[in-house]
């Protein structure tokens, strides 16, 4: 394994850094098992890459990275030209540190020569942000977090889609006859691409029954969410129950569904005892919260490791003007959730017709739709239903 760095203009970094770089690129190579194949780093300036940029690619603009493939056989894995330029400019833009984004740059180029494509696929986009995060983290300069957490907002593993069923004991206890089963909805959710069952068993058991949780618990191949309440009847529930996540919620009794995100103010400390009992038994928290940075910031304080922003408000919006604002609203506060270092979901009022701008959001990776899905499975089926709405969330996310 060999670098060699070629500086194609004189003065575009310095002789301490150009180093630093040639050092750390080894490393990284190394870490990544890139074993007998040589790798050439150039670095130059915009003129230069824009030139390039028209002649292999058809941009005629200058960009900041271009990864060109190598031949394996004869021990060249490729080459990667970065304008330095680009590089300060977006650096200052984001207010990130030069060295760090330089750095994110040439392992960017890397493993675009080693396969990795974050313009297709599915998951590819993923694979390629969880590498270049390890990579920055095990080598990067100093203060590592500003560029790590500007990579993972970059792109995410496309977004995964958790039904409520909590509709279907709805119709059941409609009737107080033993169908439909929630269940069974379940099921057919999972056979149409679910990533996960939601359920929100109730204060007063309107629908969703224990019964319903611990079959569902016990049936699926996916990961069961439980809603709650911070009560003491249903903290105990879920520590026997074990779920993969439990999701504390406001609940009203005369509410027709819950009407908007966890009021924190004054309640951290109950919270926090809720949470720290939840995992100490082994589940993932979550709080559903309004897109709010004031009520972001309580919540770190809870040690939830998940929030899920209530998108009532965007969905229920009856002019362009409000629900671009909403959308806006929940954009600003899924970057400072994710910069706290949450896992962020969004759910509520979520439909065929308006899950497309919020799915496009990059750093919410779960989306919690219920009442929608569940209408729509009256006319084509749960599986159909389901099938649906995660293709409308795959293709806003460009898969």
């Amino acid at each position: 394994m060999s670098v060699v760095l070629i500086q194609d203009k004189e003065g575009l970094i310095s002789e301490d850094l150009f180093e630093e770089l040639y050092s750390r690129t080894k490393k990284a190579l190394r870490f990544l098992k890139v074993r007998k194949k040589e790798v050439i780093l150039v670095f130059t300036d915009d003129e230069t890459i824009k030139d390039l940029n028209q002649k292999f690619l058809g941009r005629d603009f200058p960009t900041n990275v271009l990864s060109f493939a190598g031949e394996p056989s004869a021990g060249l894995l490729g080459e990667v030209v970065i304008s330095v330029e680009r590089a300060k400019e977006e650096a200052e833009r984001y207010s990130i540190g030069f060295k760090n984004y330089l750095l994110m740059l040439v392992f960017h180029g890397i493993l675009h020569l080693l396969g990795h494509d974050h313009e297709k696929g599915e998951w590819a986009p993923y694979l390629m942000v969880k590498n270049e995060a390890k990579l920055l983290k095990k080598f990067g300069f100093g203060k590592k977090d500003e560029i790590i957490n500007f990579v993972k907002r970059r792109e995410y593993m496309p977004g995964k889609l958790a039904v409520n069923v909590d509709h279907v004991a709805t119709v059941r206890e409609a009737r107080k006859a033993p169908y439909p089963d929630p269940v069974h909805a379940a099921v057919l959710a999972e056979l149409g691409g679910a990533d996960g069952i939601v359920v929100h068993l109730r204060l007063d058991r309107r629908h969703i029954k224990e019964r319903d949780v611990k079959i569902i618990k016990d049936i699926i191949k996916t990961k069961l969410i439980l809603e709650m309440a911070v009560e003491e009847e249903l903290l105990k529930f879920a520590e026997e129950l074990k779920p993969y996540q439990v999701t504390l919620v406001p609940e009203r009794v005369e509410e027709v569904t819950t009407e908007g995100g966890m009021e924190l103010e004054g309640r951290v400390k109950e919270v926090k005892s809720a949470v720290k009992r939840l995992n100490s038994a082994g589940i993932k928290v979550s709080l559903f919260l309004n897109p709010d940075e004031k009520v972001l910031k309580l919540a770190k304080k809870t040690g939830a490791q998940v929030v899920e922003l209530h998108t009532g408000i965007y969905a229920e919006a009856e002019t362009e003007e409000e629900r671009l604002k909403e959308l806006e609203r929940l954009e600003v506060a899924a970057r400072i959730a994710k910069d706290l270092g949450f896992e962020v979901h969004a759910g509520h009022g979520l439909s065929y017709e308006n899950i497309g701008p919020v799915a496009a959001i990059p750093e919410i990776e779960e989306f919690s739709i219920g009442h929608s899905i569940v209408s729509r499975a009256i006319f084509v089926g749960m599986k159909e239903a389901v099938r649906e709405m995660k293709s409308l969330i795959l293709r806003a996310r460009g898969v």
